[in-house]
């Protein structure tokens, strides 16, 4: 049986004198889960995000991961063991592919034939040909080259956990529903624990085993989708869950008058 991988106690975050962004967050997170924090713009996922690999400070409460506190480590080295995906990619321009996958594996030191060997290895399970793009630079590349690259770096040094902060809200949507695919087989074949952060339940329905809803810095509810669609916690979530289920509704009405 998995255990924790991840958990939040209290977890609080405030600038100054101002509302807190964050205000007393508890969640666990299962090894292996794939979890989903949404909520609308100025909920408090991106900050809860970011509290987890130190990004943010919190101002109260802690992150533990394997049961660690992770105030009591370098946060350099803790991200160093999370692999961690944004909208905007943030891939280095004067860097090529393989470069740009092999930052973390060479700041670590690795010997470089098991960097060449990751590389290859990464850009294969990305559905990308090593000869065609290893040597390219990003500006050479579509944005779904662009944001695959982002997850090999993400992946480069084998980490066990991925935070994803919306990684594909940029992307046309027919590459973005690809990719999330893509991204959901990854988790289940690498055995990873994802939190990704989105403000589309549709997206969080197709691709979570849990959803978090925040607002105005809470947790209102941690569910499966289906508990989340069958028993939501309030009017707020309840609204939220509706999205998914009107978009469907109204495509099988233009289906059907097509």
């Amino acid at each position: 049986m998995r255990g924790v991988m991840i958990e939040l106690e209290n977890l609080s975050k405030q600038y100054g004198n101002a509302v807190p962004v964050v205000r007393d967050v508890n969640l666990s997170i299962q090894d292996g889960e794939f979890l989903v924090l949404i909520g609308e713009s100025g909920s408090g996922k991106t900050t809860t995000l970011n509290m987890i690999n130190r990004l943010v400070e919190p101002s109260d409460g802690r992150v533990l991961i394997d049961g660690d506190d992770v105030r009591a480590g370098d946060p350099v080295a803790l991200r160093r063991r999370m692999g961690f995906v944004f909208q905007e990619i943030g891939l280095f321009p004067h860097m090529t592919v393989a470069e740009n996958i092999a930052v973390t594996p060479n700041l670590l030191r690795w010997p470089q034939d098991e960097i060449d060997a990751r590389v290859r290895e990464l850009l294969e399970l990305m559905q990308l040909d090593y000869d065609t793009v290893a040597s390219r630079f990003p500006a050479q590349l579509s944005g779904g080259q662009r944001q695959r690259i982002g997850m090999a770096r993400a992946l480069a040094a084998r980490p066990k956990i991925m935070l994803m902060d919306e990684p594909f809200g940029a992307l046309d949507a027919l590459i973005r529903d690809e990719l999330a695919g893509e991204y959901r087989t990854i988790h289940d074949k690498l055995g990873l624990t994802t939190i990704l952060v989105t403000h589309d339940m549709t997206e969080a329905f197709l691709l979570a085993d849990r959803i978090a809803v925040m607002r105005d810095g809470e947790l209102l509810q941690a569910a499966s989708p289906q508990e989340l669609a069958s028993h939501p916690a309030n009017d707020f979530v309840r609204r939220m869950i509706e999205i998914p289920r009107r978009r469907a509704e109204k495509l099988a009405r233009t289906m059907q008058s097509a």
